[in-house]
């Protein structure tokens, strides 16, 4: 919650037992502590057609709107060069529910993608990663932290894509199975150093997470129901030029084309849930990060940041990404804590990512034996409020 307060700046601060999520080095810097909070994350996804004609052309709006991530973190000191703990932290995922019945698809009453009832998927991302962190000096510090992963996957409303002959490897496994469980294992290691008592630097490298299949949607997601978590680094640097206030900068890299099920192109030569099947198109993107922290008094500390990234959707996977309108670029943040007299620290942050959209052809008409055509447009803008609370002992 701290690092979100400044735009998600993380690798060259200590404040918080979090390290597990970001960089692991920076817990022997943190001391013995304990960390909860909750987030209230609220995203407004929507999605249009035009072009293609009455019963296939109109827009909906995602019916799911507000959903609650939870965090959690614990250090201990085991010697002054010596420190165990755990981060417990949602990753990401992507939920979407678009009421059916608006959209005619030439048998009647459809969703937005032609199939019946409602259109939409739920993916959630859950990692606990034990951390240990070790002080070479008392101002560099090395860190590890396995990153065990489990994810929960369901989606509904996709019968076209079932029902269409030699659209899937596996037709029956491709909609309405109901929820899944898939699990996985990892590592993200870091580096930290105060180079000066006025700056700090630090890294961290995550692997790829790789995860059991999602059997009963094996015939939807790439390598029959493989959906990895991508590999991820990052660099950065914090800047105290006065003891009341640091300034923080963050690089991070994603790589989501280690992940077929994520960054295969929606129209390849393939059928859906096989080797090198259909995807959502994402490419790898850099996110940058900035952040600014002031401490008023040794009770309030204020936080303000930007974050901006790359976008991973491109115009000709649209069509997919109406599931997964992963859309946003630009985060603007605010937080604050405040200690308490019993020496708790009480964390409060806000985010709001600023609309953006993408669109172009629709590929429907190609399951139809034609050419991509009219036009399809998905949006997105987001905004979460969150708090948490810390204790040192």
């Amino acid at each position: 919650m701290k690092a979100k307060g400044r735009g998600g700046t993380s690798m060259a601060m200590t404040s918080d037992s979090f390290g597990g999520a970001n960089n692991p080095a920076t817990m022997v810097m943190a001391g013995n502590r304990l960390d909860a909070g909750l987030d209230l994350f609220s995203p407004k996804r929507k999605a249009a057609r035009s072009g293609l004609g009455p019963g296939m052309d109109g827009s909906v709006d995602s019916g799911r709107t507000v959903f609650a991530i939870p965090e959690f973190g614990y250090n201990h000191m085991v010697r002054d060069d010596l420190s165990l703990g755990i981060s417990v932290f949602g990753n990401g995922g992507m939920n979407t529910d678009y009421r059916g019945g608006q959209f005619n698809c030439g048998q009647g009453a459809a969703n937005m993608l032609c199939g019946s009832g409602s259109l939409g998927v739920d993916l959630t991302q859950l990692i606990l990663a034990p951390t240990a962190s070790y002080a070479l000096t008392p101002n560099q510090s090395i860190g590890i932290a396995p990153q065990i992963a489990f994810q929960r996957f369901s989606a509904k409303g996709l019968q076209a894509f079932a029902g269409t002959p030699g659209l899937s490897s596996q037709p029956g496994s491709v909609t309405n199975n109901g929820p899944e469980t898939s699990h996985g294992l990892g590592v993200r290691i870091g580096y930290f150093a105060r180079v000066s008592p006025s700056f700090a630097i630090g890294a961290a490298y995550a692997s790829k997470i790789n995860m059991s299949r999602f059997s009963r949607y094996a015939g939807l997601f790439a390598q029959a129901g493989k959906f990895d978590i991508p590999e991820n680094y990052s660099i950065g640097l914090a800047w105290t030029p006065t003891k009341p206030l640091t300034f923080s900068l963050d690089y991070q890299r994603i790589n989501y084309t280690g992940v077929q099920s994520v960054s295969n192109p929606s129209l390849v030569p393939a059928q859906l849930g096989s080797n090198g099947g259909p995807g959502f198109g994402w490419h790898d993107i850099n996110v940058w990060k900035f952040g600014v922290e002031y401490a008023s008094s040794d009770r309030w500390t204020w936080r303000a940041g930007i974050n901006h990234g790359d976008n991973p959707i491109r115009g000709t996977d649209v069509t997919f990404n109406i599931l997964a309108p992963g859309v946003v670029t630009d985060h603007l943040t605010l937080g604050f804590t405040h200690k308490m007299p019993s020496g708790g620290e009480l964390t409060v942050a806000y985010m709001h990512a600023f609309t953006k959209s993408v669109q172009g052809a629709s590929i429907l008409p190609v399951f139809m034996g034609g050419a991509p055509a009219g036009t399809e447009r998905i949006s997105m803008h987001q905004n979460s409020l969150g708090i948490a609370y810390g204790w040192k002992f």
